[in-house]
């Protein structure tokens, strides 16, 4: 950890398990216990204040049911978020759980309508 705070590939790595997580509609309790750790570790996993090691991500790829590069997608090729760059709306609770109540949504002409619906209210 930096002194003025953890470093942005850390927190780029919990943003993603913490967006995983909630896709899956998985407490952090939940999975805090699979991993056989307290919900709190697990907190500052997704905060990025505790770094993950390769065997901690190699086991949450496992249960998260992506593959270990997902932690990474869509880090700048310099290896760092910038300061300035606008936080992902689709990072955001909200987004997170209207992604997974969509999903949730049996049929598939009701999830077309509910698109039309939110794209004409836009």
């Amino acid at each position: 950890m930096r002194e003025d705070g953890p470093h942005p590939v850390d927190v780029h790595v919990g943003q993603r398990l913490r967006m995983r997580r909630t896709l899956l509609g998985m407490s952090q309790e939940m999975l805090a216990e699979r991993l056989g750790i307290s919900f709190q570790q697990l907190q500052k996993y997704e905060k990025g204040s505790n770094r993950l090691s390769a065997s901690r991500l190699f086991e949450l790829s496992r249960i998260l049911d992506v593959p270990v590069s997902f932690f990474f997608e869509e880090l700048p090729a310099e290896g760092a978020p910038t300061e300035e760059s606008e936080p992902d709306p689709l990072m955001k609770r909200e987004s997170l759980e209207l992604v997974r109540a969509y999903y949730d949504i049996p049929d598939p002409q009701i999830r077309q309508r509910l698109v039309d619906l939110i794209r004409l209210l836009g």
